[in-house]
């Protein structure tokens, strides 16, 4: 039997599945930050409005892949936050 694949969220610390999660990257070699796929260092967030708004105030998501994370990445989760409260 596979083990499931446990992440934690970088604001709150919640496990969970990551599958859960929203996914960061910092790529190999060359250092951009990206969602969802690549291969490197990554970090995960839950996918609520309170976990974006500290991972950007605490800057947990910089101090987690250990790179400045460009604003575009913040304003796509948002985008991606807005998405979802509609849809439902």
């Amino acid at each position: 039997m596979m083990a499931v694949l446990q992440r934690r969220c970088v604001a709150c610390g919640r496990l969970a599945d990551r599958s859960e999660f929203w996914r960061i990257v910092r790529c190999w070699p060359d250092q951009k930050v990206q969602l969802d796929q690549g291969m490197g260092r990554s970090a995960y967030l839950c996918r609520t409005a309170e976990c974006l708004k500290v991972a950007k105030q605490k800057k947990r998501l910089a101090r987690s892949l250990r790179c400045p994370i460009p604003k575009d990445i913040f304003t796509t989760l948002a985008a991606r936050l807005d998405a979802h409260r509609n849809h439902d």
